[in-house]
């Protein structure tokens, strides 16, 4: 059996310090189906309107802040869920520290034709 069948973080929070004045991100994991991104934002930072050319889940762990998300702007807390389309457009305001977890879903490798 392969070694690398899992990974295992005991303490996602503590994986990431948000730093003075700073946007801070840690790769988890990728690979050619995922890439999961574990972000910390000191109060006050932001994140400019941007869009992703895949499906993305943002998952905020701890923390206040403000997402836009296309033409709606929704508050997010610890535990906030957000799951957006391909070039959806959307930006993040920190109000207070924060901790988020960002999936993005790639497309798998088409199957082998024999």
């Amino acid at each position: 059996m392969s070694q690398n069948t899992f990974k295992h973080l005991p303490d996602l929070l503590g994986s990431i310090t948000c730093q003075p004045d700073s946007i801070v991100s840690r790769t988890l994991h990728s690979d050619e189906q995922s890439k999961i991104v574990l972000f910390g934002f000191d109060a006050g930072q932001e994140l400019s309107e941007h869009t992703a050319a895949v499906p993305a889940v943002m998952h905020f762990l701890e923390g206040e802040a403000e997402v836009k998300l296309g033409a709606e702007t929704v508050q997010a807390t610890a535990g906030t869920w957000v799951h957006m389309a391909p070039g959806l457009p959307h930006a993040i305001s920190a109000r207070t520290p924060v901790k988020m977890l960002l999936t993005l879903f790639k497309k798998p490798r088409p199957a082998a034709q024999d």
